[in-house]
């Protein structure tokens, strides 16, 4: 697991908590919040544990988020044992970090959200998509859904996919109204620019 960090469209920092499955590829969550604190990511990991059960290994980084007495005292309860990785050394965290490029690459400069709902949305919108439609020449040309199942399957147990498509996150208690009126502006701008010229294109407040 491990956190990757955005910013809404009227600069308003956002962080994602970002968990993938070695072995399969599954990313069963991706939490989106202004902060995420030890309390958070405990929370996160025990809704996922409620769907799978608790994993025997989880490799993370050195932040205090995950160095914390929370995730401490959560992973000694559960018989979990965290793999802290070397600092300064992100490819022992291969899997992770080459999710985390795809999902910043694909999703988050991609997409100018105007809001931490519009945020949350999109992102969880991202993360079904990439479970269940987006097959890995790792998986034998498998989605990490069809994988799981079929993993599942050979040991006879049934595995549906992490499918909820719901924002999982608080939303946002303060949606800027200024960034949702630039962002119509400039899809009305993207719009009509096939047939008018660029010099008298409007230009959406906070964007230049």
């Amino acid at each position: 697991m491990d956190f990757v960090s955005d910013a809404l469209g009227d600069g308003r920092k956002f962080r994602t908590l970002t968990l993938v499955d070695d072995l399969t590829r599954e990313c069963p969550a991706i939490e989106v919040d202004f902060s995420l604190p030890g309390e958070r990511v405990v929370r996160v990991l025990d809704r996922v544990a409620a769907e799978r059960g608790y994993p025997k290994v989880i490799v993370c980084d050195n932040g205090p988020e995950f160095r914390g007495e929370t995730l401490d005292q959560w992973a000694h309860r559960h018989g979990v044992v965290l793999d802290f990785i070397d600092p300064g050394k992100p490819i022992q965290n291969a899997y992770i970090e080459s999710f985390n490029g795809r999902f910043r690459d694909e999703c988050l400069n991609e997409n100018w959200f105007v809001s931490l709902v519009d945020a949350q949305g999109t992102i969880e919108a991202w993360r079904v998509d990439y479970e269940t439609a987006r097959p890995h020449s790792g998986l034998a040309d498998r989605t990490p859904a069809e994988y799981a199942r079929e993993l599942a399957g050979s040991f006879g147990e049934s595995r549906p996919p992490h499918l909820p498509s719901a924002p999982r996150s608080a939303p946002d208690p303060y949606p800027s109204t200024s960034a949702i009126a630039a962002a119509s502006a400039f899809s009305n701008a993207v719009a009509t620019s096939a047939t008018t010229p660029p010099s008298s294109l409007p230009t959406p407040t906070g964007l230049t």
